[in-house]
């Protein structure tokens, strides 16, 4: 019988389910990709030599995790798709499609890792053909080795800089990066920075960044405070004014957007789990303790699902998890896990010591978060623009699902993983509300679309039964 599910193939979920599987637990590591790495260590384990030097610069230690993982018992499944955590009396009742098939089982433990995604972008043009996310842009040059060329990169957050690095080592430097972290998020980091220097080495790897950039001579155009991409039926253009109120106007046929990341929490959430608001990320994260424990016993998060620290941190966190879970199932004591995890609990102090200065310097500007402009889409499934939004909001309705009744906004298949913190803004920013206030969408399984005809055959079964 299973004993473990982990769900996410990323830094938490290849150390977590290398380290319960090494502790005597039968684990089951379910991952949407097609291959273990994530998006932060994605295609690591095919890569060639030519193509590590535009992948992670951390790839030693990526391919490390990926054999300790394949050392072990645990059954690795990928083109997995899990779409339902619900409580059952075995534990945690487990949906998920591979292969065309629809799957359920009951699970004692289950660890989500499903880490971070890109938060939405609401801005003039972002759902042109030729925008993309520097998420999806740094996919593609992973998965594909696809690079985009005649880019300009626009946002803010240090994947905007990782990926223009990338894009160098790949022969397409972009033609410009359009920085949007304001001036007042700069003076505010810099009460962050004596901590942060505690630990140097995520700052000199920013600093190397900025100085490969600058030795390509890609423009870089600080404190920009709005732009629009231009085109009719594909990006052509982008245009911006900064705080000074200088304007710029350079033609492209990519623009990779990018405001940071958020927690990954529509499973978490659609399984009833407590949630939190965290202000300095401006995103919501599942309750959780030290140990990754969430709301239900039987229910783990490990990684930036549990709120954004970065990869090492993510690491250590699927360690402690993992170590907490072999506690509770019978195969540590409390003394032996306590000592075991001494270690994890330093490597992610370490790796956090920075992140108070990243989230105030990257922290999103109030006019990217909530659209000014009337025509921007910001349901982009049921193609819902901001002025359609706002009169509904102002005839005085106070939350996402009241307005999802009237619009359809966050009813579409992404069940608002694009749109659900815009259309919050853009109610809080109406009412005068918080965030807690104004609350969330009402997430359901299925989380991800299912096939209906996949139902119609869905197999009832143990995961190593799976095949």
């Amino acid at each position: 019988m299973t004993d473990l599910a982990v769900i996410g193939a990323g830094p938490a979920g290849l150390a977590a389910a290398a380290r319960a599987a090494e502790g005597g637990l039968d684990v089951f590591l379910l991952d949407e990709n097609p291959a273990p790495g994530g998006q932060v260590w994605r295609g690591i384990a095919a890569a060639s030599r030519a193509q590590l030097s535009t992948m992670a610069p951390d790839h030693a230690r990526a391919r490390a995790a990926v054999a300790r993982l394949r050392s072990t018992s645990a059954r690795y499944r990928p083109g997995a798709t899990v779409w339902q955590l619900a409580a059952s009396a075995g534990g945690i009742e487990l949906g998920y499609t591979a292969a065309g098939s629809v799957h359920l089982t009951e699970i004692p433990h289950v660890i989500v890792a499903t880490g971070a995604q890109e938060r939405p972008f609401p801005i003039p043009g972002w759902t042109l053909p030729g925008v993309l996310t520097a998420g999806g842009a740094q996919t593609l040059l992973k998965s594909s080795g696809l690079v985009p060329r005649d880019a300009v990169l626009a946002g803010t957050g240090p994947l905007l800089y990782l990926l223009a690095v990338q894009l160098i080592a790949a022969g397409a430097p972009p033609k410009a990066i359009l920085d949007t972290a304001s001036t007042a998020a700069r003076r505010r980091a810099l009460r962050h920075l004596p901590a942060a220097i505690l630990s140097p080495a995520p700052l000199l790897k920013g600093l190397t960044w900025r100085r490969q950039i600058r030795r390509a001579g890609v423009p870089h155009i600080e404190a920009v405070a709005s732009f629009a991409i231009e085109g009719e039926t594909q990006a052509t253009a982008i245009h911006w004014r900064t705080e000074a109120g200088e304007t710029g106007h350079l033609e492209a046929s990519h623009i990779l957007l990018h405001q940071g990341v958020v927690p990954s929490t529509n499973l978490t959430m659609a399984a009833g789990l407590d949630h939190e608001w965290d202000d300095a990320q401006l995103a919501w994260r599942p309750r959780t303790d030290r140990w990754g424990r969430t709301s239900h016993t039987a229910i783990h998060v490990a990684g930036d699902g549990a709120g954004l620290e970065g990869w090492e941190a993510a690491e250590a966190r699927g360690e402690i998890a993992a170590l907490d879970v072999l506690h509770t199932a019978g195969h540590l004591t409390e003394s032996a896990r306590d000592r075991a995890v001494e270690a994890p609990m330093r490597a992610r102090q370490a790796a956090t010591r920075l992140r108070p200065f990243l989230d105030a310097l990257y922290r999103p500007a109030p006019q990217f978060l909530v659209p000014e402009a009337p025509a921007t889409i910001v349901c982009r499934c049921e193609e819902i623009t901001a002025g359609e939004l706002a009169p509904l909001i102002a005839t005085g309705l106070r939350g996402p699902n009241q307005l999802k009744s009237f619009s359809r906004a966050g009813m579409g298949a992404c069940q608002g993983r694009f749109c659900g913190l815009t259309v919050q803004a853009m109610i809080a920013a109406a009412t005068g509300q918080s965030a807690v206030e104004t609350g969330y969408c009402r997430l359901r399984p299925p989380v991800k679309p299912v096939p209906l005809g996949a139902f119609a055959d869905m197999t009832i079964e143990e995961p190593a039964d799976a095949g």
